[in-house]
Formats: structure tokens, C-alpha cells, sequence
């Protein structure tokens, strides 16, 4: 009876250390698993998240700038055109004169 109590302590420590071995693995190939998909990320070049949240903030203050002043000049149009009363017929541009030509060399012969 003994020798079988002795066969299961051995099958048990080698079970225990086997388990221990295997747990020591996972642990050594997450934290290589790890590395390799930080290693990955770097390469990608990849925004934070702080700074992806940082410049979002400052593209909706100047939406909001924007807005502003796109109303304060509809108003300002709006008040000009009260003041200056119908449009009349668009005025035409002045047109320079063109500048005087430098004659062409005669071709070589």
C-alpha cells in the first residue's frame, strides 16, 4: 500500500511542476505577445488618444469661431445692402493696357 501512496506523491509533484512550468510559459508569451503588438503599433505611427481628443477640441472652437463670423458678415451684407439700396448693373473691371511687345529675333539661318 505504501508503494502506491509513494507512486502518487512522485505523479503528483510532477503534475504540480508541470502545471508550474506550463504556467510560467503563458506568462513569458503574453508578455512577448505584448511587445510584439506594442513594437507593431509604434510603426504605425498612431495618435493618443489625448492628443486625438486635443486637437478635436480645437477644430470644434474654431467650427464655432467660424459660425461667428459667418453670421456677423451675413449681417454686415445685410446692413450694407439696406444702406446702399438695390444692386444696380455690376460695374465693369478696368483693364490695363497690355504692356508694349519686344520684337522677336529673326530666326538663325
Amino acid at each position: 500500500m505504501q508503494s502506491q501512496n509513494r507512486l502518487f506523491d512522485d505523479l503528483a509533484r510532477v503534475a504540480t511542476g508541470a502545471l508550474g512550468t506550463l504556467s510560467g510559459m503563458r506568462a513569458e508569451v503574453e508578455q512577448r505577445l505584448r511587445e510584439q503588438v506594442e513594437r507593431i503599433l509604434a510603426r504605425m505611427n498612431l495618435v493618443r488618444r489625448e492628443e486625438f481628443d486635443a486637437v478635436q477640441a480645437m477644430a470644434a472652437k474654431a467650427r464655432a469661431a467660424q459660425d461667428g463670423i459667418e453670421a456677423r458678415l451675413a449681417a454686415l451684407e445685410t446692413r450694407l445692402a439696406s444702406r446702399n439700396g438695390p444692386p444696380s448693373a455690376p460695374r465693369r473691371a478696368l483693364r490695363a493696357r497690355p504692356a508694349a511687345r519686344k520684337p522677336r529675333p529673326a530666326p538663325p539661318l
